[in-house]
């Protein structure tokens, strides 16, 4: 990728040339793919001189440097640096230090775990009514092409716009928890992917380790994963049941151990990537387990032991999913189905890729 100060032109690997606007140039997404950020850099440092400048993105079908829609996010040039900008309206905050102060602690966590930071939040000069504020973020670009930035710029819009509206996904609502935002949760409906628990499980208990072993179980025989949240209380509706508040737990150097050793010694196969980890929250702390999604060759997850009619029964073996996911069977005609096409895999010398 070059700049051709001829044309004022930006000259793509492919040989597309993209035109130079007032103050930026536009990239079309298809662009991003492959696109090295050191080259995007060099191509905006020679267009201005070392001076700022912006390479917006447009998904449109054509790149019309006057007509396109502008994505929201998008790149910059600045102090010899390759930044990111992602524009997020809101009329929640009257100024840019509310602004900062209110996104910074909800940013900074996700950021970190990406490789980046917020360098700071401005209030556009272009906007009105809704607000637009553009927020900046430094994202290392060891290992990345313009696409791995892009999608750093795109969670954290993703990220604003749950905390602004409360509609919250497993990722999303993953990244509220960590930054201490919890309370974001609150009047959300526990479902496929959530679940809530207002004291720590008995961990001295053989039924308490069978009890947090088939939570996990639930999330990770699912499709989506999920996340279970120790130190919030659920209250019953008709048809489920809601997040109603926070009740901190109390937390010391052996209990996310505890938890480990409980899933470790009942659950498996161990699920992959599993986390278990405290999380702040006013008053105290919380708890929180995450189960992304599992691959299908490990599944169905087992559980060391079950709980019948009130009694632990330390040799049964529990398959359990969470309720409202049809994807892995429980019934015994099912697993005897799963078990023997299993057999006949390994018969015919067939074993599911990665698997072993």
């Amino acid at each position: 990728m070059t700049y051709d100060r001829r044309q004022e032109e930006l000259v793509l690997a492919d040989g597309t040339r993209r035109p130079m606007g007032l103050e930026a140039f536009l990239l079309h997404w298809d662009d991003l793919s492959g696109m090295r950020p050191a080259d995007l850099r060099n191509a905006l440092k020679t267009a201005r001189d070392g001076e700022y400048i912006k390479a917006d993105v447009t998904f449109d079908d054509e790149v019309d440097d006057e007509y396109s829609v502008r994505d929201q996010v998008s790149f910059f040039f600045h102090e010899g640096k390759l930044g990111l900008e992602a524009c997020f309206a809101s009329d929640t905050y009257g100024t840019e230090e509310e602004a900062q102060a209110a996104l910074s602690p909800l940013l900074n966590v996700y950021l970190q775990r990406h490789r980046a930071a917020l360098a700071g939040v401005a209030l556009s000069e272009y906007s009105w009514k809704p607000l637009v504020w553009e927020i900046e973020i430094d994202a290392s670009t060891r290992g990345r092409d313009m696409v791995d930035l892009y999608r750093i710029a795109e969670g954290a819009l993703a990220l604003l716009e749950a905390f602004e509206s409360g509609e919250l996904t497993r990722v999303t609502a993953l990244d509220l928890i960590r930054s201490g935002h919890a309370h974001t949760l609150i009047g959300q409906e526990e479902g496929p992917w959530l679940d809530v628990k207002s004291a720590h499980y008995d961990l001295k208990s053989p039924g308490g380790k069978i009890a947090i072993a088939q939570a996990v179980a639930r999330f990770a025989n699912g499709e989506h994963g999920g996340i279970v949240v120790v130190g919030m209380r659920g209250k019953r509706i008709p048809g489920g049941e809601v997040i109603n508040s926070i009740c901190p737990v109390p937390v010391d150097g052996r209990t996310l151990r505890n938890y480990q050793q409980a899933i470790e010694q009942h659950l498996y196969p161990p699920p992959d990537y599993l986390d278990i980890e405290v999380a702040p929250v006013d008053g105290g702390s919380l708890v929180l387990l995450h189960i992304p999604p599992q691959p299908e060759e490990y599944k169905p997850f087992l559980v060391h032991g079950a709980t019948v009619d009130g009694n632990v029964e330390g040799a049964f073996i529990s398959i359990v999913r969470r309720r409202g996911e049809s994807s892995i069977p429980i019934t015994a005609p099912a697993i005897h189905a799963s078990l023997a096409a299993g057999r006949a895999l390994l018969r015919r010398g067939e074993l599911p890729r990665d698997a072993g």
